[in-house]
């Protein structure tokens, strides 16, 4: 089975520590319901910045990442179904789904 990244993009900090349990249940429960086809749960991500021939954006640019996971899925369509539960859209994020491709180096 292929494995597919998560880049997840936007969402929001909890702000107060009821927010911040709340935030970690919910993620907590996702990868529950998930579970087998978490390969790597990953992490958020702090500053980011965009290079380029032409330079380099500051911020990360017009949507900067905001963290990642790496699952394992049976198709594409699968990937993004389960990426459909995940907390992030009720935060005010998206998914950007993408497989994998293993090279021999």
């Amino acid at each position: 089975m292929p494995d597919y990244m998560f880049a997840y993009h936007g969402g929001t900090i909890p702000e107060t520590e009821a927010e911040q349990q709340a935030s970690m249940a919910a993620w907590g429960a996702w990868f529950e319901k998930i579970g087998p086809s978490v390969k790597d749960p990953g992490n958020p991500v702090g500053r980011s910045s965009t290079v380029s021939a032409g330079g380099i954006t500051p911020d990360g640019g017009a949507n900067p990442l905001s963290g990642y996971t790496i699952i394992t899925a049976d198709s594409h369509e699968a990937a993004e179904d389960i990426a459909k539960g995940c907390p992030i859209m009720g935060e005010g994020g998206s998914i950007e789904v993408a497989e994998i491709v293993e090279l021999e180096m």
